[in-house]
């Protein structure tokens, strides 16, 4: 079953920090989105393998965007 890693607010993201078939821990950093002239660091909710990254940087995201899926 695929996890869903979102947003955790509006911003902008900076960097997907993952590629495709990497193996990721829960809580390792995946990616950065710029929100109100702040840096955030998004987190693997769960371990598993990057199936899949579904946003680019520069795209603008919300809270229900899924950046990346994991498996």
């Amino acid at each position: 079953m695929a996890t869903p890693v979102n947003s955790p607010m509006v911003g902008k993201l900076i960097s997907v920090d993952v590629k495709v078939g990497d193996q990721v821990k829960e809580n390792d950093p995946v990616a950065t989105i710029e929100a109100m002239k702040m840096y955030v660091k998004i987190y693997a909710p769960a371990s598993g393998v990057v199936k899949e990254i579904k946003a680019t940087p520069g795209d603008v995201v919300n809270p229900d965007t899924v950046i990346l899926t994991l498996e």
